[in-house]
């Protein structure tokens, strides 16, 4: 294809313009910042894992329809000046993808001279205002926000290619995060490459577009962050809050550093401005006015630098100092940080552990924490790692994380505190923690005493050579403790044995966190029995073996018309076959949403003959108010009464008794039912943890 003479002007303009920025960067950042920005700029990139980016088909003009409500949620603000053709992409592409936030789109015509006037009014659906005289950017977005109808304005420039989801991404945020004032989108090249996640204002009040040019999904920008301002191209605040601000500053008309200042604005209001990278949105930087600060309506940049800075004089102080190169190290300097080393990310829709694990991350968040999650495999977990980037959790993965050693020698000095899951990876990463992160309190998480497990099973299964493995596995064990600065327990059972086996280990008890659901169905609603537990977890596997065969038979000749739901991840060929022997057994594997089964059940049972630490599917019944018949063993450490809070029994009958003499009594159901809500309260939920969790790890 041709280049036109005014693309080929507009490709030497933007090379003199990157030139000249260049320079200036020399001048003003020095040659360590610029030799980095030079060097993101040059790299090659990884391969993408989200979908590939959206671009409208370019037709000749026809009209179409964009989404309209009449009772919108958000307001999304077009500001134009003439680039007909590139607000045509940017409404296709939000009617390709209509967004699931009831919205209207309002184009604000600053005196276009090209085809705008003829195409606008031929679109459906849109809202088109012509202002009476050119007055730049600023004008017509402060049009834009008196125009508006939405409890949200979202500010798009028009040379912007939205991404699907990006509008409810913004607006989850929101909702998610109470103090969020501003909320701005991830910008994109064409390319795919990252052109800003946010950005980063310093003591002189120059910008630095924190990730340009970087990949869009490296660990450093892919999270939920604070960010010293968000561009104007893709932004989100409530209506309410941009009036009380008096819109943008007209201090800096035409345009540049009106977003810089919004967002310094929003922040003095007692508000967080955040950066959003679930939202995407591909930006043709340059489109209206290049990139030459040299000349032009970009001149108002190096201008306006000057401006903001008088304004916030007193702010800036604060700020990086300019010359620095940002990175989460300098970005989270005001907060704890605080690393978590585990071999792969939790999921807690799975396991017990995982939701403790992903519970006592949104409470150090809560506490003001920056919290960095190391998975020691390396893998991308998929939603699991997206769940935990969208509260804000720094979360590195392969192909970023090249090894766990080279990253500690890179990253570990800034960390106050490292917490070390499991004693066979504590083993493996304490030394490195050690050396490269010697100022860190190492906190080791045992998750359950695995020695203890190892040696009840063994002594089941009366094999001496499992017998020695469990010695082993105890040497390990203790010696990590006696290695590490705090060791985290699970049950009192465990404290008194470690009371017993290493009295020198300084020890605290966090137990499962969970979050009180409440009573669900009543007695009368409910039926059937439920199991929740994966089997990559030996007590499980044992526990199902011995229930499905010995157990459920004995409760079914009382109560032939009860089913039994089996539920976990990873059920072997073993299970599935002894169900198909077992009438009434119904073995559902995986359920991604176990709330159904345990608001409508009315029993759970845990038929565990070995293990160790608090047995998280029972705090998960009853937090649902789903009353447990249990063993001896699967009620150790919680806290738990026989015939008060819960049904105890050990033998094949006498546990088949208790689960058919609960499931017909209403009046001890509903007894269990109340003291399984108050034992959760008092012990197991996340404000029963706080106390312990600030000593911990926020002290």
């Amino acid at each position: 294809m041709s280049m036109s003479l005014a693309d080929a002007r507009y490709h030497i303009n933007r090379v003199i313009g990157l030139i000249r920025r260049g320079l200036a960067s020399l001048r003003t950042r020095g040659w360590k910042a610029t030799l980095h920005r030079v060097g993101v700029h040059t790299r090659r990139q990884p391969v993408p894992r989200r979908e590939p980016l959206f671009a409208p088909a370019t037709v000749p003009f026809a009209p179409f329809t964009v989404p309209a409500s009449d009772q919108p949620v958000a307001s999304i603000v077009i500001p134009v000046y003439n680039h007909c053709r590139h607000t045509l992409a940017c409404l296709r592409a939000l009617a390709a993808h209509p967004p699931a936030t009831p919205c209207e789109i309002l184009v604000i015509d600053d005196g276009s001279s090209d085809e705008t006037a003829d195409w606008m009014p031929q679109i459906e659906g849109l809202r088109y205002h012509v202002r009476a005289q050119n007055g730049g950017f600023i004008a017509a977005c402060n049009d834009g926000l008196r125009l508006s109808r939405g409890q949200y304005v979202v500010l798009l420039n028009n040379d912007t290619v939205p991404q699907p989801g990006w509008l409810d991404a913004l607006m989850t945020t929101f909702q998610t995060v109470p103090e969020a004032g501003l909320v701005g989108a991830q910008l994109l090249y064409p390319d795919g490459r990252l052109q800003e996640s946010g950005g980063v204002v310093f003591d002189d009040g120059s910008c630095w577009s924190y990730g340009r040019f970087e990949s869009a999904e490296d660990p450093r920008y892919i999270s939920l962050r604070d960010a010293d301002y968000c561009s104007g191209a893709a932004l989100a605040l409530p209506r309410a809050l941009f009036e009380q601000l008096g819109g943008l500053d007209t201090r800096y008309a035409p345009a540049y550093y009106e977003d810089t200042d919004l967002a310094f604005q929003v922040r003095a209001a007692g508000y967080r401005v955040l950066v959003q990278p679930a939202s995407r949105v591909v930006h043709d930087e340059g489109t209206s006015n290049g990139t030459d600060t040299g000349s032009g309506v970009k001149a108002y940049q190096v201008r306006n630098q000057k401006v903001f800075a008088d304004k916030w004089r007193d702010a800036l102080r604060g700020q990086l100092p300019v010359g620095s190169v940002p990175s989460p190290a300098l970005l989270h300097r005001g907060q704890r940080q605080i690393l978590i080393l585990d071999e792969s990310v939790p999921q807690p829709d799975r396991d017990s552990a995982s939701l403790r694990q992903f519970n006592l991350i949104r409470m150090l968040l809560a506490g003001g924490a920056h919290v960095v999650f190391v998975p020691t495999r390396g893998e991308h977990g998929g939603k699991a790692t997206e769940a935990l980037q969208a509260l804000g959790v720094e979360v590195w993965h392969a192909p970023f994380l090249k090894g766990v050693g080279s990253w500690l020698q890179r990253h570990g000095e800034r960390f106050a505190v490292v917490m070390l899951v499991r004693y066979h990876l504590a083993h493996e990463c304490l030394p490195l923690v050690k050396r490269f992160a010697p100022q860190a309190r190492t906190v080791f998480d045992t998750v359950d005493l695995h020695y203890l497990r190892e040696r009840r099973g063994a002594e089941l299964a009366r094999d001496l050579r499992l017998v020695r493995s469990a010695e082993r596995t105890r040497a390990s064990e203790l010696a990590v403790m006696a290695a590490t600065d705090v060791t985290l327990l699970v049950s009192d059972a465990e404290r008194k044995q470690l009371a017993t086996d290493a009295p020198q280990v300084k020890v605290e008890l966090l137990s499962n966190l969970h979050e009180v659901a409440g009573h669900g169905l009543d007695w009368s609603q409910r039926r059937d029995l439920v199991f929740v537990g994966g089997f990559r977890h030996p007590p499980n596997l044992d526990a199902m073996q011995w229930f499905i065969g010995e157990v459920f038979p004995l409760i079914r000749e009382h109560l032939p018309e009860v089913d039994f739901h089996c539920i976990g991840a990873d059920v072997p060929a073993q299970i599935h076959a002894l169900a198909a022997t077992c009438p009434g057994v119904h073995v559902h594997g995986y359920v991604p949403d176990v709330a159904p089964y345990m608001s409508g059940g009315r029993i759970s049972v845990a038929p565990l003959r070995f293990g160790a630490g608090v047995k998280g599917k029972i705090n998960l019944s009853m937090a649902h108010g789903q009353p447990v018949v249990a063993t001896t063993c699967a009620v150790e450490g919680m806290y738990l009464r026989d015939g008060e809070d819960v049904l105890v029994a050990d033998g094949a009958r006498e546990f088949a008794a208790a689960v058919v003499r609960l499931y017909g009594d209403q009046a001890l159901w509903q007894q269990l039912s109340n003291n399984s809500l108050r034992n959760i309260a008092q012990h197991f939920s996340l404000d029963a943890a706080r106390v312990t969790v600030e000593r911990v790890f926020l002290a």
